[in-house]
């Protein structure tokens, strides 16, 4: 039985993007024993990936170099199949364009947030929610409850980021209520995308291809309240019983940040209004948002002299006076040089997260590649025709916290099995929430064991499986009692 687990979970794990159309088809060359070393490689791979705590190795360096020679072996098994390199091709840019998708989406949410940060919005809020005197229990319900109708809106990989930098400043004396509060707020961000078409990339997914209606999803809003508070109640318990060091900061909002606040919630619905009345792709409107920040950076950068008190004017004036050589080569020398506290948007897409954007990239060209090679047939068949929509639904929501979210979907949205819309919810519930379980199993949760490093750990996450493991169970069950 365990052999037999073991088997069904290596194939899924490539059961990703082995086609996109009637024109892409698989090698079908699953029982070859260059297809099972391919699966041995990402598996390897993913566990160097959950390993990461203890051995310090970014989570995007083992799997790229898994993807390289997983693509490596299909290559040399593509000469011995039926298949020409034209098909090889085909599946490349199909996945190319994946992850090009995905990639451009993710960089303007974290440029925003970066952005956002850069204006002290985040320091702001966290010194407004020190000074309130709020215990560590009240904040952890503040911070959850954010997260959860954030999530709708700006989707849960950008509201665990940005309620990922508020309990990180808030706690930054206790790593206890930080491990807690980042496993609490991964719950709450993937719980509230769920029932949102634009909450998570797999809603997405399953919006743009038709199988449920903008305003289908919203029937999943009980079961994702559920899915957030039967384990942020047994969590709450656990929360330490203190509160963080009284005072009495106030952070200076920098000029133009609700602004910037208000551009990223003209992104969101340019993306949203992309997709929903032209039949765009939303990474299409993301980066058009992302022009709104460009040009907005513009004017801050030109009016800039509107940050600087009237002594730093007079400094300006006196260095625009000297040799711009000899000021280059003194400001590199100082270390207390004036800082004029100048937008630079490129600064910050530079620190965007991208240990997790390759991440991604890995992810989906090994699974895309191990989908080429013949699996996902297999596991259509075995799965949806051997143990029934339902049961199949729920267990790739478990497997989706194994595999990462965004993959399954592509996979069962490419095997397209014929279900009807409960079952579609269904599957979108449990791939959305599924991937709690773990912290590798979502993009929330990626993105903050970057964010928490040493902190929020994979491990970390772990110990409270069993929690999230009840919500889980209990949002199925009410996705029954309501929308069975």
């Amino acid at each position: 039985m365990i052999k037999k687990i073991f088997v069904i979970t290596l194939a899924f794990f490539s059961a990703s993007a082995s086609a996109s159309g009637g024109d892409i088809v698989n090698m079908d060359m699953s029982g070859h024993a260059l297809g099972f070393l391919a699966l041995a490689i990402f598996v390897l791979a993913y566990s160097l990936v959950m390993a990461e705590e203890f051995i310090h190795l970014r989570k995007s360096k083992p799997v790229i170099l898994a993807a390289g020679l997983i693509w490596l072996i299909v290559a040399i098994l593509i000469k011995q199949s039926p298949l020409d390199e034209h098909h090889l091709e085909a599946v490349l840019q199909h996945n190319l364009i994946e992850y090009a998708s995905l990639l451009l989406f993710l960089l303007v949410a974290m440029t925003y947030i970066n952005a956002m940060t850069e204006r002290n919005v985040f320091e702001s809020l966290r010194a407004w929610l020190v000074s309130r005197g709020f215990g560590y229990k009240k904040l952890f319900w503040i911070t959850g409850g954010i997260a959860f109708f954030l999530s709708p809106i700006a989707d849960n990989l950008t509201t665990a980021l940005l309620m990922g930098a508020v309990v990180l400043s808030v706690g930054r004396s206790s790593p206890t209520f930080v491990a807690i509060g980042m496993v609490n707020i991964v719950v709450a961000a993937n719980a509230g995308g769920a029932f949102s078409p634009f909450g998570d990339i797999t809603t997405l997914m399953v919006w743009q291809s038709g199988k449920a209606t903008f305003f289908e999803f919203f029937a999943l809003f009980l079961p994702s309240v559920v899915n957030y508070l039967v384990p942020a109640v047994i969590m709450s318990f656990f929360v330490p019983n203190e509160s963080p060091e009284v005072s009495a900061e106030s952070v200076v909002l920098k000029r133009g940040a609700f602004i910037i606040c208000g551009l990223g919630l003209c992104t969101i619905a340019t993306a949203v209004s992309f997709e929903q009345f032209f039949h765009l792709p939303p990474f299409l409107g993301m980066m058009t948002g992302l022009s709104y920040l460009l040009f907005f950076g513009y004017y801050l950068r030109m009016t800039s002299h509107k940050d600087q008190k009237p002594d730093q004017v007079a400094y300006e004036k006196m260095l625009n006076e000297l040799d711009p050589e000899l000021i280059e080569e003194g400001l590199k020398q100082s270390e207390d040089t004036p800082n004029f506290g100048q937008f630079k948007i490129f600064s910050d897409v530079s620190k965007a997260e991208w240990d997790t954007l390759f991440f991604f990239f890995g992810v989906i060209f090994c699974v895309g590649g191990l989908g080429f090679i013949g699996y996902l047939e297999i596991m259509s068949v075995y799965l949806y025709e051997g143990w029934g929509a339902t049961n199949a639904n729920i267990a790739m929501g478990v497997l989706s916290a194994i595999v990462d979210n965004i993959p399954v979907m592509f996979a069962i949205l490419t095997m397209s099995p014929d279900m009807d819309q409960y079952q579609w919810l269904l599957i979108t519930l449990t791939t959305g929430v599924g991937g709690s379980l773990l912290s590798i199993g979502s993009a929330a949760g990626g993105a903050l064991m970057g964010q928490a490093r040493g902190i929020y750990t994979f491990f970390g996450h772990l110990k409270w499986t069993w929690a999230i493991s009840l919500g889980y169970a209990a949002s199925i069950w009410v996705h029954y009692l309501v929308n069975g």
